[in-house]
């Protein structure tokens, strides 16, 4: 039975990146993750609008979660983004990233960006490569 509570803290007491955005993480199953942060004026751009980079990276995060969910290292082979609309400083952004498929070595996944008014932020897709290392090491 996949640990999935020890998977999660595992991973967040590793990614210093993740807490440096801010995220917090609401569901996490296999398969799955929810997570939301908060948007604060250093992760803007000379338009004083989020950086594209900051919803890549928390859109990355959220899928890095949610293919480690089953236990597996896994690790991004290709993704893509899609912007659709424009975030300011005090927005909270939510991200769900969803499994489409797990194969033995690939998953897939969908993960979408939400503002406060469940309008779409962003679109990004994620292909994962599943090693046979495990996420927690016996003893853990």
């Amino acid at each position: 039975m996949i640990n999935t509570e020890l998977i999660l803290k595992t991973m967040l007491e590793k990614d210093s990146f993740s807490r440096w955005l801010g995220i917090v993480v609401d569901e996490f199953r296999e398969g799955y993750c929810k997570l939301h942060f908060t948007i604060t004026d250093d992760m803007l751009n000379g338009f004083s609008i989020v950086h594209g980079g900051i919803i890549f990276s928390a859109a990355d995060s959220a899928f890095a979660f949610a293919c480690n969910s089953h236990g597996r290292i896994s690790v991004a082979l290709d993704v893509h983004i899609s912007f659709i609309k424009a975030s300011k400083s005090g927005e909270i952004l939510t991200i769900e990233a969803t499994e489409i498929h797990t194969g033995n070595k690939t998953s897939f996944y969908d993960i979408i960006v939400f503002n406060e008014e469940n309008e779409k932020v962003a679109v990004f897709k994620g292909t994962a490569y599943r090693t046979s290392r495990p996420v927690v090491q016996a003893g853990q």
